[in-house]
């Protein structure tokens, strides 16, 4: 049996839909995007799906249950979660609960780059970008709505809640520096940025 991987997104929500009932792949890949989890875990590619599925199988996590045969569709293996995958997947929602990760987006690592482009180089990306995010927030908007609509439990649409809080914030964050950049009260001086790192290069350096 191999070790217990890693946790993920995918394979937290692998492990928490087998809860739930015995799933074969595409099953999981259908109870995701059905119950909007496709926001939060990343489907696109069913390779990632199967990958992580082996992964979890290799190391005790979920075992099979059994191999469905129909004229009309391949033969399909069902998994079912073990009691090893009940508690890893325990630990690792708590543990996210817990303590905050330290990520590496690739926004953030593009905003600390930006000296590559030219003010209205910057102005037009970002606003085509905060048109994205005002769509997404009317998205969020509208599946909230539609949670409370139906009466689901507030619980199942905590994720939405995050989401919804986050996207508002980038959506008013991305208006204002906007707002800067057009205005020319964000502003900057590449010679001198440029000459502040080769000095901080060097004192870096003599220490």
């Amino acid at each position: 049996m191999s070790p217990a991987p890693r946790s993920s997104p995918l394979a937290l929500t692998v492990l928490s839909l087998l809860h739930f009932k015995p799933l074969h792949p595409y099953g999981v890949q259908r109870l995701i995007k059905q119950w909007g989890k496709d926001q939060v875990v990343n489907v696109g590619q069913r390779t990632g799906l199967y990958r992580t599925i082996d992964r979890l199988l290799a190391a005790g996590l979920i075992a099979v249950r059994e191999t469905e045969r129909d004229q009309q569709y391949p033969e399909r293996t069902v998994y079912e979660i073990t009691e090893a995958g009940r508690q890893t997947a325990r630990s690792w929602m708590l543990e996210a609960l817990r303590e905050p990760k330290q990520e590496f987006p690739e926004f953030p690592a593009t905003l600390s780059n930006l000296l590559l482009l030219e003010r209205e180089e910057i102005i037009g990306a970002l606003t085509t970008r905060l048109t994205a995010v005002e769509g997404t927030l009317a998205a969020l908007d509208a599946a909230l709505a539609a949670s409370r609509q139906y009466g689901l439990p507030r619980i199942a649409g905590l994720e939405d809640e995050y989401l919804r809080a986050v996207t508002a914030a980038e959506v008013g964050w991305l208006t204002g520096v906007l707002d800067e950049l057009r205005s020319g009260a964000l502003a900057w001086d590449a010679e001198q940025l440029c000459a502040f790192a080769l000095a901080a290069e060097q004192q870096g350096g003599g220490s």
